[in-house]
């Protein structure tokens, strides 16, 4: 579908922070489906349906679009998980609700994970920051629990979190990538099965 087949009409004025949503909501669509590089200001505009200086007026420049989007993306992912770690008391299902919070996150709609696992902007700083960010704060708020429970010293809480992040960032991409052959709930189960039996080795406090 084009930029133009797909625009919205433009109409009367917005809200600042309401015309900030809708151009957000156009640049999504945009960057999601083509990627930073060869996403254009024009079509963001276009499928707004503004015209591009009032898009500028907004955002200064592609990049500073881009990085107010992976910012959204990335506080999205770190409240999914922060919910699902506060959603129960026991071990076990926190460890359930991590991989849940990855799932979800990757199956839902407009596609944001693609800004945030799979950027092709990785090599600009500012974008490398936002993409550390959203590993370092979900692992340590996982790591935390980690070292609530268990009496594994920090920096092995922090990088059994880190595995458990990146356990979870990479089997939801796969279970996306192959037309989700497995159930979501059954391809969560799995993982968390497997991550359990791991974690629940180390010995507890107490």
């Amino acid at each position: 579908m084009t930029a133009t087949s797909d625009a919205r009409p433009r109409g009367a004025r917005l809200p600042r922070q309401a015309r900030r949503r809708q151009l957000l909501g156009a640049a999504q669509q945009v960057f999601v489906s083509q990627g930073y590089h060869a996403a254009a200001m024009d079509e963001i505009a276009e499928r707004a349906g503004i015209s591009k200086p009032v898009l500028y007026q907004h955002f200064p420049s592609k990049l500073e679009l881009y990085l107010a989007l992976l910012d959204e993306s990335v506080d999205a992912l770190i409240d999914t998980m922060r919910n699902a770690l506060s959603s129960t008391d026991d071990n076990k299902q926190r460890v359930a609700a991590t991989f849940g919070a990855y799932f979800s996150f990757v199956a839902g709609a407009g596609g944001a994970f693609r800004l945030v696992f799979e950027s092709d902007l990785s090599n600009e700083p500012a974008v490398r920051v936002r993409l550390d960010r959203s590993v370092q704060e979900c692992a340590r708020m996982i790591s935390e629990f980690i070292k609530e429970d268990t009496r594994v010293p920090d920096d092995a809480a922090h990088m059994l979190a880190v595995g458990m992040v990146g356990t979870a960032q990479v089997s939801a991409r796969y279970w996306l990538g192959s037309d989700r052959r497995i159930p979501q709930e059954e391809a969560e189960q799995l993982m968390a099965r497997l991550a359990w039996r791991g974690i629940s080795g180390w010995p507890l406090n107490g």
